[in-house]
């Protein structure tokens, strides 16, 4: 069997030739910029399709000192809120010469250290970061990277640069006083070990801080450790509910678990939401389809990408662009059918 020939990477020459213009013309069609009429431009576009040519980012990355790629880093693509986020972001890079590149980080601390490394070793034109909290050698690689850097979900804390999110503890806050309203007492929660869920640890301290303010304690709660799923808020609501028969309402830290607790209730026959009333968090939209809606609170999270893209693309067009330093986002409640209004 004959091995394949190994074809060499075109170059701009190659381009220039098989067109019939000069390479500096042809730069200045791919790169969109410079003085160049309709019909050149279109035809070193077509010339270039057709041959199959990629220009060389690396070579003009010496150049400009960047290239055209902004670092998405986030802490899962697992979990449904994050897919959202990036959409939200495509949506605005789509319309400029930056492409996203996505890296996750586990919520590992370490893990955040070496996706950063890797990616600013490349010289992105800028970064979008999941969290305000990072570890010492992450915020300083954030502090000196020279580009714009937006984190994003959350602005409870100091940002770095730019900021795009919601107040988790408001987001807390706000869940407790409509729990409150509802006349519902006997409260329990349930969520992940929040030493690495920053957002989730602030919405439950904005929680019960407010549940406090009302003479109220949290009757039960149960923490877990993994990935989300329908099964798990199954299986924590069972355990709690068997520990605490008398708890009148169940937070659960995001959707996906406060849907498995839900469909447990349903099949055991407790009248929802007025024997017990239950809510989530994050808005997400593949649960609608559930017998009964789950009262939870969207995150803004397609707002947070675009937002923050926006940010990205404005500073890159014009570096004295003035984009706020903070956008803090409004948090939208729907009671759903669990929570009693």
């Amino acid at each position: 069997m004959t091995k394949p020939t190994v074809k060499r990477p075109l170059t701009l020459r190659d381009v220039s030739e098989a067109s019939g213009v000069s390479e500096m013309t042809v730069s200045r069609v791919l790169r969109n910029k410079g003085d160049v009429s309709e019909a050149t431009r279109r035809k070193v576009q077509e010339t270039a399709k057709r041959m199959g040519y990629v220009p060389n980012k690396i070579a003009g990355a010496l150049a400009s000192s960047h290239v055209n790629l902004v670092a998405v880093i986030i802490p899962s693509l697992g979990n449904m809120v994050f897919p959202e986020v990036l959409s939200g972001i495509s949506e605005v890079l789509e319309d400029t010469v930056l492409q996203p590149v996505v890296g996750v980080t586990d919520y590992l601390p370490e893990k955040e250290e070496k996706v950063l490394f890797e990616m600013l070793s490349w010289r992105p034109a800028g970064v979008i970061i999941a969290g305000i909290e990072h570890s010492d050698a992450s915020r300083a690689m954030l502090e000196r990277c020279g580009v714009p850097v937006v984190e994003i979900m959350d602005v409870d804390g100091e940002p770095i640069d730019a900021c795009v999110g919601i107040s988790h503890r408001r987001a807390g806050r706000m869940m407790a006083e409509e729990i409150i309203a509802a006349g519902y007492s006997r409260i329990g929660f349930v969520g992940t070990k929040m030493p690495l869920d920053h957002r989730a640890r602030k919405r439950f301290e904005g929680f019960i801080r407010t549940l406090g303010r009302a003479g109220i304690e949290i009757a039960d709660r149960e923490f877990y450790e993994g990935p989300s799923a329908l099964n798990k808020g199954r299986e924590l609501t069972q355990r709690m509910l068997e520990r605490t028969p008398d708890l009148d309402f169940l937070y659960y830290s995001n959707d996906m678990i406060g849907a498995g607790g839900l469909l447990y209730l349903m099949e055991q026959g407790y009248d929802i939401p007025g024997r017990i009333g239950l809510a989530g968090f994050n808005g997400v939209e593949l649960l609608d389809g559930l017998p009964m809606k789950l009262a939870t609170m969207d995150a803004c999270r397609r707002d947070v990408g675009r937002r923050a893209a926006e940010i990205v693309a404005n500073r890159i067009s014009d570096p004295d662009a003035e984009d706020g330093a903070l956008i803090e986002l409004t948090p939208r409640l729907d009671p759903g059918d669990t929570l009693l209004r």
